[in-house]
């Protein structure tokens, strides 16, 4: 994943390059995930989240922006699913590369005496990885390579990939400090390409068979009840797919050299002969 975060990042400045069109900074806020062990408890065990992010402003109403996001979402039948008697839980570290549009609702300048905050909407695409685990004994396992719901036993479905699309979209709100930084709150929810976030989606394979060909960490792993379930009950949904979120700040500067994008409107640049006394 580390080169795929590199790669991004060289491509993205390349492509636009350095002017005061460009913004570079942090951001830093909150995840959460919303799927089979959370399903409508938002900001339910939310984790510390962040990352870094670059923006290039077309025109005052229009930007692209890229994100690298690191953070932790995590769910628990016992916290956020109203004490389900299937007893599974996890925690899942995640690292997302995106690219979003955004919109502001005004527009958005770096004079002061012009408009100097504006809402905004954004959307976009974005690729992640993860690695769902859980606690057994003290101790915490990866749970993708043990498949818990009877993956990679012969003639049984094939082990889920770590790594997914997503699409971010969401709402914001920027302030332009001086002709130097902006920041922004948002909050921004990800639609993603799998159910395996929370390493349950499917039925319940048969404990015993786990037993004797994976052993009993998958086993118990597998089931958690107090009553094992027999062989095809509904462990997840798999008709949903999982979602997580990030909710914070954005603090970026403007870098390169002295032209002001976002004085400039529709595309006209300021006449620097106008104004001037003869």
């Amino acid at each position: 994943m580390r080169k795929y975060i590199l790669f991004f990042i060289f491509s993205v400045l390349t492509f636009f390059g350095f002017s005061q069109k460009s913004e570079l900074g942090v951001m830093g806020g909150i995840s959460f995930y919303l799927g089979d062990l959370n399903p409508k408890l938002v900001f339910g065990m939310s984790q510390p989240a962040g990352g870094l992010v670059y923006r290039y402003n077309f025109t005052p109403r229009w930007a692209v922006r890229a994100n690298i996001l690191f953070g932790e979402v995590r769910g628990s039948d016992m916290i956020t699913n109203n004490k389900n008697p299937r007893n599974l839980s996890f925690k899942s570290p995640f690292t997302e590369i995106s690219a979003q549009a955004e919109l502001n609702f005004l527009k958005l300048y770096t004079d002061w005496e012009k408009n100097k905050f504006a809402p905004y909407i954004f959307a976009g695409i974005g690729f992640f990885s993860f690695n769902p685990k859980a606690e057994l004994d003290g101790r915490y396992y990866d749970l993708q390579h043990l498949g818990t719901e009877g993956q990679g036993l012969p003639g049984e479905k094939k082990f889920y990939s770590l790594t997914n699309f997503c699409i971010p979209f969401g709402i914001g709100f920027k302030y332009n400090f001086g002709k130097v930084a902006t920041l922004g709150v948002e909050w921004g929810m990800r639609f993603t390409t799998t159910d395996y976030l929370d390493d349950v989606s499917g039925n319940y394979y048969d404990n015993e068979t786990l037993l004797m060909e994976k052993g009993d960490v998958v086993a118990r792993l597998a089931d958690r009840s107090k009553v094992l379930h027999k062989e095809g009950t509904g462990r997840g949904n798999v008709t949903t797919k999982d979602w997580y979120s990030f909710t914070g700040l954005t603090l970026t500067f403007r870098i390169g050299n002295e032209d002001r994008t976002c004085n400039i409107d529709n595309g006209k640049r300021p006449n620097p002969k106008m104004g001037k006394k003869k």
